[in-house]
């Protein structure tokens, strides 16, 4: 007679497996079981046509990568832990000692520490080159450049590059491309279509939407850049837990009403901002005076879409001090950094460092402040600034 403890662990009974419904199911596991010796030695890791172990998949990280492709326009996607766990995994995969590898000086901040630390100890060197000037992008290509890290738009003044011309340079001498496509979201623009090889995406930010997942996909077209890309995942053991993927494909069928909404609310607030004494420039794509609209307008006019990030700069009069006392004074923007979430976000920056550790013509003086709209209403988040810019002035 079997035991207990052995009753329950090997029970005979299975499930049915015509359930239906509007969620997939989630899969957890480390070990998979083979239904005999030769299942498991013909089972391949790198193929999705079976299983293997949990760091390479189960149905539950297929169906999310899947729908990630899709979205994005590539064939494969590969999931890590975080944004910028993704940005490791290209440098680390396509990059060795003696290689170049160039990043926007506008970029994701830890992009180019990642260059700086990890990179560097590998003897893998890099160059900073000015996003919005392909000239100076296409002059710093040399024999050593294996890869070229876009950016669109710049992580905190919000240039938007000419992102076809970036690419044109690169493919002309045969190099590497990958591309944040964060702010993008895969709703923006194709960064595929434009010829960019890889992108990468935090889906901390908009496709979770929640502001409490932190994951990260690399997406493909190419099935040997996918493959190269896949070996190097596997050997650092990247994984993400069942619980964060069902989190995303929850969250992943709003994500276009709720990018819009962002949209929406980031440009009427940034347009009310331009009017405002106490504003020197407001940074947003899709406004006119901002660097690099008339490319934005040409890469994204047609789907008409700008996420929901803008920066402001203010007018000198107002010091680091002043500028501190306007986001301590905000009731419904809290202090934090990310996007994406349903919770409105501030982020003051002191323009005079980022100019110092620059290779690019920054035309701004003054504080700029970095804002992330959420989804409040509007004219609450409204009255919000404006009482802190009372206060301020």
């Amino acid at each position: 007679m079997t035991r207990t403890a052995t009753g329950l662990i090997h029970h005979p009974y299975t499930p049915p497996d015509s359930f239906a419904a509007p969620q997939p199911g989630v899969f957890k596991a480390s070990t998979v079981f083979f239904k005999d010796v030769a299942a498991m030695r013909a089972r391949d890791w790198r193929s999705k046509a079976g299983y293997t172990y949990g760091l390479h998949g189960t149905p539950t990280t297929f169906l999310l990568e899947e729908r990630l492709a899709t979205l994005e326009g590539g064939t494969a996607c590969l999931l890590v832990p975080s944004g910028l766990a993704a940005i490791s995994l290209v440098s680390l995969a396509l990059l060795k000692r003696g290689d170049e590898v160039l990043i926007p000086d506008n970029a994701y901040g830890p992009n180019k520490a990642l260059a700086t630390g990890e990179l560097a100890n590998f003897g893998i060197t890099h160059r900073l080159y000015d996003a919005m000037d392909p000239a100076d992008l296409a002059g710093k290509l040399s024999e050593r450049t294996r890869l070229v890290w876009l950016e669109a738009p710049g992580s905190v003044t919000m240039e938007f590059p000419d992102l076809p011309a970036l690419v044109a340079a690169c493919r002309a001498r045969g190099v590497t491309t990958a591309l944040d496509n964060t702010w993008g979201a895969g709703l923006a623009f194709d960064p595929f279509a434009l010829g960019a090889d890889v992108s990468v995406h935090a889906l901390t930010k908009y496709p979770s939407g929640g502001g409490d997942v932190l994951m990260g996909s690399v997406v493909t077209r190419d099935d040997a850049l996918h493959l190269k890309l896949k070996l190097t995942h596997m050997r650092l053991g990247f994984g993400v837990g069942a619980n964060d993927v069902e989190s995303l494909l929850r969250s992943l069928p709003s994500l276009p009403l709720r990018y819009a909404a962002h949209d929406r609310a980031a440009r009427e607030l940034a347009c009310w901002l331009e009017g405002r004494e106490e504003v020197a420039q407001v940074l947003h794509p899709a406004l006119e005076d901002s660097p690099g609209h008339a490319h934005w307008r040409a890469l994204c006019g047609e789907r008409n879409l700008a996420a929901g990030l803008f920066s402001v700069v203010f007018d000198e009069r107002f010091g680091t001090e002043a500028v501190d006392g306007f986001c301590d004074s905000l009731a419904l923007f809290r202090l934090g950094y990310s996007w994406g979430g349903p919770v409105s976000l501030v982020v003051p920056y002191d323009i005079g460092l980022m100019r110092d550790a620059s290779v690019s013509r920054w035309p701004h003086k003054g504080t700029l402040v970095r804002f992330s709209i959420g989804l409040e209403d509007v004219d609450d988040l409204r009255a919000d600034l404006a009482q802190a810019l009372a206060r301020m002035a």
